[in-house]
Parts: C-alpha cells; structure tokens; sequence
C-alpha cells in the first residue's frame, strides 16, 4: 500500500508519480495520528487494569528492558509483523487478578513495566514514521511550497518539538529497534543523519553481534573502522564471511582512510575477485593506485588474478601502469613509490600472454601506437595547412586491423577509419589531433570472446543470427593528446558515470553525458568527442546571439512544441550538472568549456579545475553554479518561473539522491590523493565531505541547497569571469 519502502532496508526515494506519492504520505500521517491518539486509551486501561503485562509483550522474557539480545525473529510494522499490536483492549483479564492487595501491588508495579515497555515501542514507530513522513514530503515538495504541504503535518512537528529525546532515550530505542531487528537498527544512522547517538550505539551493536547482521553490506561501515583496525579488535574475523560491498567500497580498504589489515584486504579481494570485468575497468585508476597502500601485496596479486581471467582489463591496467610510472608529462621523474613495482606489473603481465591472448595484444598495442604516433609526425610541421596536410597523409598510411578497439571505448570493435577526418587541434606544441573511426557495438565479453577464440575473426558472419537486434554501428571521433595528464578529467568523468547510475536507478529524470577518457601513457591519451554537439564558444562565434535566442532560432518560438521540449532537456542537464559542479567544485565554467548538444542538453566538458583549484592563482572566484542570465532566460526568466522552479526542484532531488552514496564518492577520491594531481591541497575529502551536509535531515539539505541555488542565480562573478575569458581569449560570453 505504502511507497515508502520497509524500515528494515537502507532509505530510498519513491519512483511513484506525485499524485500517488501524496496519497501514500497522506495514509501514513493518518496512521501516525492514529497510533499518536492512542495513548490517553492505554493509559485509561492500564489504570483500570484491563492489561495484564505477559499478554502485552509479545516476546514473554523474564527482562524486557534488555534489547540487546540479537534475537531478530521479528520484522518491522510495514512488512505485515504485528509486534505492536499485542494489547487485547477488550479481554475481560479482571477475573484473574488476585484478591489479595499484595498482589495487586505486584501486579501493577509488572504493569507499570509493561506501559514503559510499550511506550517505548510506540515511541520508536512514532519516530520512524515521522521521519518517512518528513522524508517522502520533502522529495514531494523540495522547494517547501505552501500549496503543497500536507494538513496535519502541525501535530507531527509539535511532538517532535515537546517530545525530548536524550542521548539515553535514543540509545534505548536502538537497543529495541536490534530486539525486534536488527536489520531496523543498522539502517537507524542513515535516516538519523543529524543524532551521533544512533550511530555510536549502532557500532557498539554490530560489533557485539556481528554474525546478526554479516548478511548485510551496509552493517560493515560499523564494523570496519580506523579505530577498530587501529585495535585489531577479534571480531573483524567476521570479514571473511560478510556480505560483499561494491567494488569502490572495497578498494577504499586499501586507501590511506583505512590502516593495512589482512583480513580487510582478503575481504575486499575477495569481493573484487567476484565482480565482473565490466564493473571493475570503471575503477582502473583507483586499482592502480590501490598498489601504493598495499603494504601486504593482495592489490598487486588482484591485478596479475585480473588479467590472466580478461584480457581486456589486462589492456586497461597496462596502459593506466604506465601512465603511473613517472609523476611528469615527459616520463623523465620515476614515482618513487610505485614506479619500479608497477614497471615490475607491466612485465609479468605481458610474459604471461601466450596464443591468442597474445596476438590480441600485439595488434590492439600496434594499431594504437601507430595512431598515437601521428602526433610526433606532425609536430614539426607549422600550425596550418601544412600540419593538417600531414596529419591527413600519416592517417591514410593505417589501416583498422581486425579485432581492435579505441582505450576509451573496449565495448566497440573498430571496423574503418575516416582517412579525411585527422585535423590538428589549437595547440602548437603539443600536436593533439582529432580522428574518427567506424565502431561496432558488441559489448565487453562478446568483444574478447571474438579476440580470443581460437578461430579469430571479427566479419559481420556472427550477424546473420540477430537480425530482429542487429549491433549498432556508428562514428565514433576521439582526440589523441600527447603532453597533457588526462587523470583529473578521468576522476571527474568517473564521478559523473556514477551519479549517472544513480539517478538512473532512482528514475529521476535528468540528464548527464559522461563521455571517456582513457590515460594511456606520461601526458597522453585519449578523449571522445561528445556527439552532435558545439560548444557555446562556437554558437557564439556562428550566430553572434545569446544563447536564449538562438533557442528560438534554431527550435522556434517559445510558445512552439520543440522548444518546449528543447527547453526542458536543458532544464534537466542544468540541473544534474549544477550539482556536479557544486559538489566537484568544477571551475573554469567559460562558454568554452559548455557544449550544447542537438537535443537542446548543456554537457560540461574539460575539468581542469576542480575541489581544491582554480584558474587565478587558485582565488575561488566563480560562484558554485554557473546560473548566468541567458541560462535563467532559457529556464523562464526569473526565479519565480515555472521553468526555473522545476529547475530548482531537479536540482533539490539531485542532490537528496546522491547524498547516500557519499561515502563511495569520497573512497574514489580518496585513492587519487597521492597522484600529485593539482586539484588536491590537502583538505580535499573534509571539504567534499561538508557539501554532502552528512549531518543534516533531508528538509534541511533541500533548505540548504536552494540557498546555494539562489546564492549562484545571476551572481555577479559569473558574468565578470565571462568578461575576463572575453578579453583574455576571445570566447564570447
């Protein structure tokens, strides 16, 4: 009946339409002011003594008050279990009280502990269901309109007020929400962000009664922290039967958050060993510098697992080992840490290839160096025709050989090159060039399936069969860098493919476009090029309009359907990346930098600057949202729009969604600190923390964030740094 999922899972949003979700939280105050109202009856017929205290508890124990037993034989109340509704208000127990004043006494000193017991009880559903309550009305109603709100939602927020909750109370309703289960407990810290009490006792339960909640990933937080590591407390020997986390989750136990262990780190091999190849390629950086921490070697024994069972991770950790050798572009200062043991990696990998894995090898290696060359061939060659000229002529001496794919897109074979396409980028001394390839769409597996057969061969015979599926086949263009450390793009574009995958799990209609970069070597690599879009820079030398007018030339009149639909695709990808850049701190947001696609969605491109940097010297001087005035234009023209509210609204839903997976966030960050990448400084991961508001309920995270929304919303340094790009580099603003 309910959209608000069971209490003994983790917290998520509803995917139910917003009629549907404002009846379901209508249902459920009407079912917390019922159970509120009851209390003036259990006290009338305790005081009668219409109850007797081993027919109220449900569990008949000798000591009720004692919830920390472990015993999770009951559910919550919204998966059907009637553990609260144990008083038989119309039993007739008076027959069976004793005549005896002496046992009268006794009897009502057991009843007194029975009302306290239950009290507790409904204390605890009172909590619970006023916090979904608050939760679900806040994703309902994120800008806290007043023709939203809900009619009875006064008496909710006048208990929470006069009803005092001490550190001791929540203790006690910890303690027996883990009597009646423990699954209920462990997910207590996550809808009580803001009281450090829940947490504390949650982590003196888990670790009293580990084999209670082992079959939950969620409960290892509590468990496996820097001062139970410190101690090497016995029960982390429960590790090697927990359930398993996500892969990002694992590797943070080889992150400097996390002191070495070895029963961490056979967990967390453990659960990297049983994750497909597909999950673990978007987390090759992180696994490579996993093997700086790794005082105990399983990282570097995974690595060497890992490429023997997919040759395409094989591909993958070779390129990102080599880019980590050295700590320069120009491959002249070796890391001193990792860079002789992961030469060493590289080695063993590649003596270990034989038959067709070999082959493999040797052809994807070929046919890349042979592209990447290009770069060296070109760079004597003056900017001009003369350069592209020569990149045209180096292009047309390779051929795609059978079976090989570009480093950023190994779910794609490559089956030709457009031999007109090389075209030398702006930079001089560096030589980039751009190159488009015909690719093939087949999937990672299906990809090393065709490389690694005994019977090779990559021809469209394997087609004949999916003709009702046919694999999609397209252009793909990329840019080979040579001179410039792509990691920071890297981690970026990780970031935004994980929120990605989240919003699209939730259902929240935004819109994100995480194009690949894949490092290959010292300062180069590969990027892909976003597809049928330009950059406002280019629209702005083109039509010599705003970008709010040339939404009306190109989709019609405002009031016209596709510019309706162009507008809302802009709205959403506003949105989705605004939190992006808030919680990234990305800089450097000039017209250059921002492409608009055929679509109508904004796609943020290059992340040079991001958490700790910025361009000036590192001032910090562009807001945390770039909201200039043709971007409010678009989105209705003021803050009090329509358009710009729903804006608000995507980014206040956004951001909720994102905030449970702080942690997993701060872990891909955290094994990158060591990089010398210049967006960290040092206090990266408190910051990144702190923007997560982990210590706030979701109403005032949503409060918080329409501050930040406003705060950014035609915010005067937007429009003067846009000012500066114009005279320092001509990029129209």
């Amino acid at each position: 009946m309910f959209s608000s999922p069971s209490l003994s899972i983790e917290p998520v949003w509803p995917e139910s339409k917003d009629a549907e979700l404002r009846e379901d939280i209508q249902v459920l105050i009407k079912f917390w002011q019922a159970m509120h109202s009851d209390k003036k009856y259990i006290k009338h017929f305790m005081v009668a003594g219409h109850v007797e205290g081993s027919q109220l508890l449900q569990h008949n124990s000798p000591n009720a008050s004692q919830y920390t037993s472990g015993s999770s034989s009951i559910g919550p109340y919204l998966q059907g279990n009637r553990w609260m509704n144990t008083i038989p208000l119309s039993s007739n127990l008076s027959s069976r009280r004793s005549a005896t004043g002496a046992s009268v006494d006794k009897e009502g000193t057991a009843n007194q502990h029975v009302l306290k017991d239950y009290l507790k009880r409904r204390n605890l559903i009172l909590a619970l269901v006023r916090r979904e309550i608050e939760r679900l009305s806040t994703w309902h109603n994120p800008l806290a309109q007043l023709d939203l709100n809900f009619t009875g939602l006064e008496l909710l927020v006048t208990w929470a007020n006069q009803t005092v909750f001490t550190e001791r109370s929540w203790r006690d309703l910890v303690r027996l929400a883990w009597h009646i289960s423990p699954d209920i407990a462990v997910f207590l810290p996550a809808r009580f962000k803001e009281i450090p009490a829940i947490q504390k006792e949650v982590s003196r339960l888990v670790r009293i009664h580990p084999t209670s909640v082992s079959d939950l990933p969620e409960a290892i937080q509590y468990l496996v922290t820097e001062k139970n590591i410190k101690a090497d407390i016995p029960e982390l020997t429960h590790l090697l039967c927990w359930a398993a986390v996500t892969p990002v989750q694992a590797m943070a136990y080889f992150s400097q958050q996390y002191p070495p262990h070895p029963l961490t780190a056979q967990y967390a091999i453990r659960v990297l060993q049983s994750s497909p190849p597909d999950a673990i390629l978007l987390y090759i950086p992180q696994l490579v510098q996993a093997t700086r921490y790794d005082a105990l070697g399983f990282v570097s024994e995974y690595i060497l697992w890992a490429a023997r069972h997919s040759q395409l991770l094989a591909h993958q950790l070779i390129w990102n080992m080599k880019t980590n050798v050295f700590t320069d572009e120009e491959a002249q200062q070796k890391d001193p840490e990792i860079g002789a043991h992961l030469e060493n990696l590289i080695d063993r990998i590649s003596k270990s290839l034989s038959g067709t894995a070999l082959d493999f090898f040797k052809r994807e290696f070929d046919f890349f160096d042979k592209v990447t060359s290009i770069s060296g061939t070109i760079r004597p060659y003056p900017k001009g025709p003369e350069r592209k000229r020569a990149c045209l002529d180096a292009l047309s001496k390779i051929q795609a050989q059978e079976g090989v794919y570009l480093p950023s897109n190994p779910e794609a074979l490559v089956l030709a090159i457009d031999h007109n396409s090389g075209t030398p980028m702006q930079s001089a001394a560096k030589a980039p060039f751009l190159a488009r390839f015909k690719v093939k769409h087949c999937g990672i597996q299906e990809l090393e399936n065709i490389n690694t057969s005994k019977d090779f061969s990559s021809s469209d015979s394997d087609d004949e069969g999916r003709k009702d599926n046919p694999p999609k086949i397209y252009w793909q263009a990329a840019i080979f860098k040579v001179g410039d450390d792509v990691r920071q793009d890297m981690l970026a574009l990780q970031v935004i493919s994980l929120f990605k995958n989240i919003f699209e799990q939730v259902g929240l209609d935004v819109y994100l476009k995480p194009y690949r970069v894949v490092a290959t070597a010292p300062g180069n690599g590969v990027i892909e090029c976003v597809p049928d879009s330009k950059s406002r820079d280019q629209l702005g030398r083109q039509t010599e309009v705003d970008l709010y007018e040339y939404y009306q030339k190109t989709y019609g009149d405002e009031s016209s359907a596709a510019f309706q639909q162009a507008r809302a695709n802009f709205i959403k990808s506003m949105a989705a990346y605004s939190i992006v850049s808030f919680l990234l701190q990305i800089k450097d947001r000039h017209n250059g930098n921002l492409m608009i696609n055929r679509a109508g969605h904004i796609i943020h491109i290059d992340f040079g600057f991001m958490f700790e940097s910025s361009p000036g010297g590192n001032l910090g001087f562009e807001p945390d949202m770039k909201l200039s005035h043709e971007m409010v234009m678009i989105m209705g023209g003021t803050m009090e729009s329509p358009s710009f509210r729903w804006f608000m609204d995507l980014c206040v839903k956004s951001y909720l969604t994102v905030r449970p997976y702080q942690e997993a966030i701060v872990s891909l960050v955290a094994l990158m600190l060591d990089t010398g990448l210049p967006c960290f400084r040092g206090e990266t991961l408190k910051r990144l923390r702190a923007r997560f508001s982990p210590a706030q309920s979701e109403r005032e995270a949503a409060a918080y964030m329409v501050k930040v929304i406003r705060d950014s919303y035609l915010n005067y340094r937007t429009r003067v740094y846009d000012l500066i790009q114009l005279a320092q580099n001509q990029i129209p603003c």
